[in-house]
Order: C-alpha cells, then sequence, then structure tokens
C-alpha cells in the first residue's frame, strides 16, 4: 500500500431539499432525457432502465476527452434512480482527474410536497478533490434548476386544462 493510498478517505456530496411537487413530477424531470438536458446537460442513451448506458459530455482536459460514462443501476419509479457516474483519465491530476461515483437520487412523499434527496458518492480525495469541490457547487444549483422546472411543468399542465384561466 502506497501513502497516497493510506492518506485518502472517500467523501460524498449530499443535497437534500423539499420541494413543492409531487414525486411523479420530479420523477419525469430525472427521467426524461428532454428535460434532464434543461437541468443538467444533455444525455446520449439515456433510458431509465437497469443495465442500460448512457453518457454525458462536458469540457475535455488533459488526456480525458470530457465524457461522463453512466449505467443506470437501479429504478423504482417515483422513488428512487440510481446510476454509475465514471469520467476522466488515470492520467489527470485536477480536473478530469479519474472518477468512479455514483448517483442516487431518492423521493419521499411528505406534507406539502416531495423530499428529494441526492447522493454523488465515492469522490476518492485527494485525487477527486477538485471534482468533489466543483461538483458539490453543482449540484447544490441543480436542485433549484428542477424545482422551476417542475413548477413550469406543473403551470403548463393547469393552463392546459379546460376552465383553466
Amino acid at each position: 500500500m502506497t501513502m497516497a493510498a493510506t492518506n485518502s478517505e472517500v467523501r460524498d456530496i449530499v443535497v437534500e431539499e423539499v420541494l413543492p411537487h409531487t414525486p411523479e413530477k420530479l420523477w419525469l424531470a430525472l427521467t426524461d432525457g428532454a428535460l434532464i438536458a434543461r437541468w443538467l446537460m444533455a444525455p446520449s442513451g439515456f433510458e431509465p432502465v437497469v443495465g442500460k448506458h448512457f453518457t454525458f459530455a462536458t469540457k475535455p482536459a488533459g488526456e480525458w476527452d470530457g465524457t461522463i460514462q453512466c449505467q443506470v443501476r437501479e429504478v423504482v419509479p417515483h422513488e428512487r434512480l440510481v446510476y454509475a457516474w465514471n469520467s476522466g483519465h488515470a492520467g489527470n491530476v485536477g480536473y478530469g482527474a479519474r472518477l468512479e461515483t455514483v448517483v442516487t437520487w431518492t423521493l419521499t412523499k411528505v406534507p406539502g410536497g416531495t423530499r428529494l434527496r441526492l447522493v454523488h458518492a465515492g469522490f476518492v480525495i485527494p485525487r477527486n478533490e477538485t471534482a468533489f469541490t466543483n461538483m458539490g457547487e453543482g449540484w447544490r444549483k441543480i436542485v433549484p434548476r428542477l424545482d422551476a422546472l417542475a413548477t413550469e411543468a406543473e403551470a403548463a399542465a393547469t393552463l392546459g386544462k379546460p376552465g383553466a384561466t
């Protein structure tokens, strides 16, 4: 075992909020590719089916081409979505370093809406320090985007109902 291995720790990003939407509305935002593109990045090949491989593309760095390789690991409609999130390259340090993590979305119905819990787990520190910091800030901005998207979808649905003003 090397000194780097003995001095590393694994950390998770956790974001939790209660949003004034049904689990069904939030689930749609989490599992529809066109909607995912509006709050995160456009996925290529995403379907909420266990075993399904899909990708996201972001800014390349060093030996990493910017592709985020994902695979759906668990799907419980309107309750839980889990996928692997792997990116980076072993030759990179900082942005674009090798990253092997798991993203878990949990939706729990509560009075007044849904508790949305995001856990992005498996950041090996210090190797993934840059990703942990940047993605921690990023995920905290993502949840309000989901809220806004669900609000927009609910407003559009209300406007489309007969007799709605």
